[in-house]
């Protein structure tokens, strides 16, 4: 029902005024272009997919709607509870358009966006937290085996991991876990001190609950924020001063 009443309201390019808006709608989230690194995306995927390895799961958030229980399969978890094949090429098309070097990644999961937004710009610097420490440590050890190397991977709650973090600021972070309307918030505004006007932050399942759909209205309305973009399964925030306050539903 949430997804009809999207649709109803949503729409694509032709319904976006904003110059800014628009180049990123047609040049980012509507790139058709074929890049070889979904090629690569699409093989890692496999990999998990066909990995008959368990892993003894330590659950910091909401846990999966899907995987019940501790002990879960990778081949599972790829598909319920890492990021889509939709998701992860939209990842490399958002670091690769605006170029970031900072990145923060809360929810490494098995590393599939991780890798997809290490391959847009192999100059940046990325920082993933997870809250498991198996799981970051089967996503580590098969990034490894990829020569990713500017990936850094943390383990431990949000919460405690967030106060140790040193940067000063961020081109880009991606909220992929603890999916709890006022955990998202909390997580929002810690962060605040650490953006800049180009700062980009991309929130996953924002209908995942009412609570979440709540802590996204929240987003979307706070002071801070200048312009949301909202694809149903994530909602990009912008924070540009030069911005009109302006709320958009784009159809992918």
């Amino acid at each position: 029902m949430a997804y009809i009443k999207f649709l109803l309201s949503a729409t694509n390019q032709h319904g976006v005024h904003s110059p800014f808006v628009y180049n990123f709608v047609t040049k980012c989230l509507y790139d058709k272009k074929k890049y070889t690194a979904y090629k690569t995306l699409n093989n890692y995927r496999k990999i998990l997919k066909n990995s008959k390895i368990e892993l003894e799961i330590t659950d910091l958030g909401e846990g999966s709607k899907v995987l019940n229980s501790t002990q879960r399969k990778v081949s599972d978890m790829v598909k319920a509870s890492s990021s889509s094949k939709k998701e992860s090429k939209l990842l490399f098309r958002l670091s690769q358009y605006f170029n970031f070097n900072t990145i923060l990644e809360l929810g490494t999961s098995l590393g599939m966006g991780t890798y997809a937004l290490a391959l847009a710009n192999q100059s940046s610097v990325i920082t993933t937290i997870e809250g498991c420490p198996n799981t970051s440590a089967f996503a580590k050890s098969k990034l490894d085996d990829l020569d990713i190397k500017n990936i850094h991977f943390k383990v431990g709650s949000f919460a405690e991991r967030i106060q140790k973090l040193k940067d000063e600021n961020y081109d880009f972070i991606y909220f992929d876990g603890h999916h709890n309307k006022n955990a998202t918030i909390q997580y929002f505004e810690a962060f605040l001190p650490k953006i800049h006007n180009d700062t980009v932050f991309l929130f996953d399942d924002i209908y995942w609950s009412k609570g979440m759909t709540e802590a996204w209205e929240y987003i979307k309305n706070h002071e801070s924020v200048k312009v949301t973009v909202d694809c149903f399964h994530l909602g990009i925030v912008f924070f540009r001063r030069e911005q009109a306050k302006e709320h958009f539903k784009i159809r992918l």
